[in-house]
């Protein structure tokens, strides 16, 4: 096991961390509160910067340096070719939209996200301890400046292949992600996230065999056995995301925090209904609903995120979980109603006590 010390020693100093768990950095879900408990207690905090403009990145992180020892990651989504856009099909995802929320007009799909470029110039501008990519790897040039800087990129993968092509292309850690994962699936080819489901624990030896650079498993670990199996399987370090969500500092709608704690790994499911990428969700009434045979198939991202945007600022609202973007990982019912820091230390306390 002195392996697995030196491997955790090595990335713990990496990272200026005192124990070998991340926040997993989800779009959404990134209340800089959260990451200034987990970078408080150790660990490294983490925002999902998806949606968020260059100033609000920048004010994040601002907010969670002042409050912590400022150890995050921040993450940015790899932008793909816009959407092959299709009115007529659109129109049958509107009429089954307005089924469960209000009705949504045709200019609803025209969503645009926020531009990479200058995303991407506000991380180096941050200069965070590390960025993350997924969805694909970052462009040459930014890598180059990236390293310049001295700032890591973890890169998110959910294949063999796909590891390879992140160390190939300058990730100085691979986060493995397995199909247990809550929310949007990391795959390089969004059609890939459907078809190739494959389970952290048979994902993770096999990226560790295939690549020199530190690898942190992610997807399904919410507790100190997880964290201790995949430290076990050559993980540097483990990523948790839904298992940090009932904490007070998530600062999630109550109504999906106690959906979490109620749900089993088999009541989740890999769905486009929200965005239109896919990712795993608690099966609500309304993914049921959407993954109907007879409902229209979901536009394509992010058109979709768009006609649903009406629906699910709703249930936001009124407090419906049925409705709501639910995301969650198949280890959901551990997460617990505690504070981060407590969570994060038990967790890392009974890992120890379980690695030989």
């Amino acid at each position: 096991m002195r392996l697995a010390k030196d491997r955790i020693d090595a990335f713990c100093a990496r990272f200026s961390l005192r124990a070998p768990v991340l926040l997993a950095p989800m779009s959404g879900s990134s209340a800089p509160s959260l990451s200034i408990a987990i970078a408080n207690a150790g660990g490294l905090g983490a925002c999902g910067a998806l949606l968020m403009q260059p100033a609000e990145i920048t004010a994040w992180a601002n907010q969670v340096r002042s409050g912590s020892n400022g150890a995050f990651q921040i993450n940015l989504w790899i932008p793909e070719p816009a959407p092959k856009r299709d009115a007529e099909h659109e129109a049958r995802v509107r009429e089954f939209l307005s089924a469960w929320g209000p009705a949504v007009p045709a200019e609803a799909g025209d969503t645009t996200l926020p531009d990479f470029v200058a995303q991407c110039e506000a991380l180096l501008a941050i200069a965070p301890p590390a960025v993350s990519s997924v969805m694909g790897l970052y462009p040459p040039e930014f890598v180059t400046e990236l390293k310049k800087r001295g700032i890591a990129w973890i890169a998110n993968i959910t294949s063999v292949a796909e590891a390879r092509a992140a160390e190939a292309a300058g990730a100085d850690v691979i986060a493995a992600q397995g199909a247990e994962a809550g929310g949007h699936r990391a795959c390089f080819h969004a059609a890939d996230a459907e078809r190739k489901l494959v389970g952290l624990f048979a994902l993770l030896p096999a990226v560790v065999d295939a690549v020199r650079v530190p690898v942190v498993a992610a997807g399904g670990i919410a507790d100190a056995r997880g964290v201790a199996a995949a430290i076990t399987l050559g993980a540097s370090a483990a990523q948790i995301g839904t298992g940090f969500l009932r904490c007070p500092e998530a600062k999630i709608h109550p109504a999906w925090a106690n959906a979490i704690g109620q749900t089993a790994p088999e009541q989740t499911v890999v769905t486009r209904a929200f965005s239109g990428r896919a990712g795993r969700s608690i099966a609500t009434d309304y993914v049921r609903a959407a993954m109907a045979e007879d409902a229209p198939a979901p536009a394509l991202y992010p058109v979709q995120r768009g006609l649903t945007a009406a629906m699910r600022a709703l249930a936001q609202k009124d407090g419906d979980v049925q409705r709501m973007q639910a995301w969650a990982g198949q280890s959901a019912a551990l997460a617990k109603v505690e504070p981060a820091a407590n969570v994060f230390r038990k967790i890392w306390e009974e890992a120890q006590e379980l690695l030989p």
